[in-house]
């Protein structure tokens, strides 16, 4: 199957910025997307950012002009520069990774990120 294991949580305080990786490995050929969901406690679990295997990339509104994702097919990595970070954008973040033909996500184990006031 699709393993995927992301790095680069930690604490940084408000204003600071944050790079996290996610390694994709197993069986991803005919990768459709990755990006990044995020869930904070007693939240719903929002969809951070994606980007298509054409390179297109879409954003939470609440990140847009803050936080950058990137790819790197030949590595199969996708990133998540996140710069200005605020209280608010606390949470665990995961990596996610859709194929062409699959109906479901794969899901990494997340990594924490949180920022103090």
């Amino acid at each position: 199957q699709v393993q995927l294991v992301e790095s680069g949580g930690g604490m940084v305080q408000a204003g600071g910025s944050l790079r996290l990786s996610c390694a994709a490995s197993g069986k991803i050929s005919s990768i459709r997307l990755m990006g990044w969901y995020r869930q904070a406690p007693g939240k719903q679990r929002d969809l951070v950012a994606f980007i298509t295997n054409s390179g297109t990339a879409n954003y939470l509104e609440s990140v847009k002009g803050r936080f950058t994702i990137s790819g790197e097919t030949a590595k199969n990595m996708v990133y998540l520069q996140m710069n200005s970070l605020k209280p608010e954008d606390t949470a665990v973040y995961y990596c996610i990774l859709n194929r062409w033909g699959d109906d479901m996500d794969y899901w990494g184990e997340g990594t924490l990120v949180t920022v103090s006031s």
